[in-house]
């Protein structure tokens, strides 16, 4: 039986365009993402480094682009947030059937754009409705990596087998089965979260 769910962020709730970074790339007349990106990209997202480390990092990477230009496409894989998902987890939240926790890969600067887009009252809406809200950034740990789910059920004291853990990337969902935690390996495009009572 189901008694505890954590959910991740992007793609679940929020809808995100994870192709504009490399689409940009391509624009400037690159063909792939140098590997230093994605170790900035990684360093950020458990906070190692500053906002401003990670876009000086890219500047030195892509030197036509400015800091601002650097930031708006960072940032645009950013999309809308439905209202009906919003209103899906508060339901879910005021029924208290079971308990409730967000377990999100994010970084200082994608966190700061969410809630400005959102509006402080429906991001607060949204965190409000968790037990507990994780950002990569803020606990220093991300996922596939298996002390990060060790971590939510160790401070939470659940079960892994009464804990289910959905995501919109398969690395994730793979990590956190083998520690016993029931998954769904949500399908963006084919399934929505609002679907959740069918698989419980």
């Amino acid at each position: 039986m189901i008694k505890n769910i954590i959910f991740d962020f992007g793609d679940i709730f929020i809808n995100l365009d994870k192709e504009i970074v490399l689409r940009e790339i391509q624009r400037q007349g690159n063909t792939t993402l140098a590997p230093e990106a994605f170790t900035l990209s990684s360093a950020l997202e458990i906070g190692a480094i500053t906002p401003d480390v990670f876009v000086k990092g890219l500047n030195a990477i892509f030197p036509k682009a400015s800091s601002q230009e650097i930031i708006a496409i960072w940032n645009g894989m950013i999309l809308d947030f439905p209202d009906y998902r919003l209103e899906f987890i508060e339901r879910l939240a005021k029924e208290d059937t079971h308990r409730l926790f967000l377990l999100s890969n994010t970084n200082a600067l994608h966190i700061s754009y969410v809630m400005e887009t959102m509006g402080e009252g429906r991001y607060r809406r949204f965190k409000d409705s968790f037990e507990q809200f994780y950002l990569s950034h803020e606990i220093q740990l991300r996922k596939p990596n298996a002390d990060v789910y060790e971590f939510v059920l160790h401070e939470n004291h659940l079960n892994p087998a009464e804990t289910l853990f959905i995501d919109d990337t398969k690395e994730n969902t793979d990590a956190a089965n083998r520690l016993g935690i029931q998954t769904w390996h949500l399908k963006v495009g084919q399934e929505d979260i609002i679907a959740l009572k069918s698989k419980l």
